[in-house]
């Protein structure tokens, strides 16, 4: 019959003092600032923005629809009915004989309440 070897003392010493390992909350905490790049104004973000109160947002990557909705509500006092996002791909880039490529970033596009209205200017 097979007995398992002995263990040094040493080993046992530091197997008792170890303690298991604790984690936090899952994810990342974005303050809104940080959630919210930049606006996107362009002719076709204008133009939605006009008619149907949405506005185009260039936003940080690990952030999800319902982050991206209290950011915009607290940063602008708006109330916010819905948020469509888009992760974009970077496009391949050439200069000269070196190959490269953009950063891929991502795009929300946030519809307002009717009353609501952003002012970028």
């Amino acid at each position: 019959m097979a007995t398992t070897r002995p263990r040094p003392k040493r080993y046992l010493r530091k197997l008792a003092a170890r303690q298991p390992c604790v984690h936090g909350e899952p994810g990342l905490e974005l303050r809104p600032h940080q959630i919210i790049i930049r606006p996107l104004v362009t002719e076709k973000g204008t133009h939605q923005s006009s008619r149907y109160s949405a506005y185009t947002f260039m936003v940080n990557p690990l952030s999800s629809k319902t982050d991206i909705k209290n950011a915009v509500e607290q940063l602008f006092n708006v109330r916010v009915d819905a948020v469509r996002t888009q992760n974009r791909i970077g496009k391949k880039t050439r200069y000269k004989q070196i190959l490269g490529q953009q950063a891929a970033w991502k795009k929300a596009i946030v519809t307002l309440n009717k009353e609501d209205k952003i002012d970028f200017y």
